[in-house]
């Protein structure tokens, strides 16, 4: 069975075709830049190699045929008729609270992932856009799913997800914390789970790491999400690349005071100009502030030891929230590749008797998977590399069979 994964932004088009019988890719891209001139197409080949080239793409419609000619001709085509690919699987990043699990595409779910776009207005919208344009290239025969960053969190007590705010708002205006990156917590829950031979994750009380340009860590008891650091939007939690992370409102308000910041300059500041980004002055790319730390830059040095210090504040928080801690993974593009950021964080659970492996940690690394805590380590650790895609596929294959709960 082969299954292609798709992930609509607002001008690009990234897929993956996933043979699941062995549930490795076959073929996988991203059509970039879609509606300018500088469109183009990017393909990887199962070897890691890249080809680009530019193509015409007006529109994810056009996206969506070039996807459809990449894999059925020319140089790197992987199959012979639309026919092989069993159905088409799309990650959307947020449900509200129509959704809690993966659910098949039908005109009512695409309009609700529309209507959410408030919430997600960098996302939502160019997901629906992506469904309709998948069914305009691949039929209305073929099978869709839609998996939603949001439902692993939606097993949130109220008390962890409700804002104090008075509550009319609340309902009125469905404010509360939704948490994102939940597929990526949820495949590495799943593969900790694996790894350490269990059937089910009862029992345990687990905090998984997904720290990247875009960061988050959720708290995960008996198998179910009871807390995450991102709220309504993904801007909160702890510092990212180039988003703030939780701040006093007042100082937004203060700033927009002194400055004169309208809602939407003030959301490009918070989102694309601060964090790692805004206290270093260098970049949002941790591998650039890490070298001007070495240098001994004051800010590029600041900057990371906030984001390692809120990381650890908030893995800190959750301890407590659970009552005990088992498990830390850390996965994600920083979580999987930046040793002495996995270091900091577990010597300031020393506490807890995390104890890891100095030499495994700085070898795992581009992809590795390991368990970095020592066997006398009262609290395990591993790196596991996220794996999305394959999440969305698997969750497409099993409703396509029947096989979802």
């Amino acid at each position: 069975m082969k299954i292609l994964v798709i992930n609509c932004g607002s001008s690009s088009l990234k897929y993956q075709l996933i043979d699941m019988e062995n549930e490795q890719y076959i073929a996988k891209g991203i059509c970039e830049r879609i509606g300018t001139a500088e469109s183009q197409l990017e393909l990887t080949t199962p070897d890691g190699a890249k080809h680009k080239k530019p193509i015409d793409m007006p529109d994810h419609t056009a996206a969506f045929y070039v996807v459809k000619e990449a894999l059925l001709e020319g140089e790197f085509k992987v199959i012979d008729d639309l026919g092989e690919i069993a159905a088409i699987g799309h990650r959307v990043v947020q449900a509200g609270t129509y959704f809690n699990k993966s659910v098949f595409v039908t005109e009512d779910v695409v309009k609700k992932i529309d209507e959410l776009s408030e919430l997600a207005p960098l996302h939502n919208h160019a997901h629906a856009q992506g469904i309709y344009a998948a069914i305009s290239v691949f039929g209305k025969d073929m099978p869709q799913v839609v998996v939603f960053d949001t439902a692993f969190h939606s097993t949130m007590p109220d008390y962890a997800y409700v804002y104090p705010i008075p509550y009319e708002y609340t309902e009125k205006y469905k404010i509360r914390r939704y948490g994102f990156h939940g597929t990526s917590h949820r495949f590495v829950s799943n593969r900790c789970a694996e790894l350490m031979g269990l059937d089910s994750l009862e029992g345990i009380k687990l905090i998984t790491c997904h720290i990247g340009a875009g960061a988050s860590i959720a708290a995960i008891k008996d198998g179910k999400v009871i807390d995450t650091s991102m709220g309504l939007t993904p801007l909160d939690g702890f510092e990212m690349g180039s988003r703030c992370g939780s701040l006093d409102p007042s100082v937004v308000t203060y700033l927009q005071q002194k400055e004169g910041w309208t809602p939407a300059e003030t959301d490009n500041i918070l989102n694309k100009r601060s964090g790692v980004l805004g206290v270093s002055g260098i970049s949002a790319d941790d591998r650039n502030v890490k070298a001007a730390a070495a240098e001994n830059n004051y800010r590029a040095k600041l900057a990371r030891d906030i984001q390692w210090y809120q990381i650890k504040k908030t893995i800190g928080s959750y301890i407590a929230a659970m009552n005990g801690l088992d498990v830390v993974v850390f996965c994600g593009g920083l979580g999987e590749n930046t040793e002495d950021l996995r270091k900091n964080v577990c010597d300031g659970l020393a506490y807890m008797g995390v104890k890891i492996d100095s030499d495994l940690n700085d070898k795992t690394v581009h992809g590795a998977e390991a368990l970095i805590s020592t066997p006398d380590s009262k609290v395990k650790v591993f790196v596991i590399p996220t794996n999305e895609e394959l999440l969305i596929a698997r969750d497409t294959r099993d409703l396509l069979l029947g096989l979802a709960e």
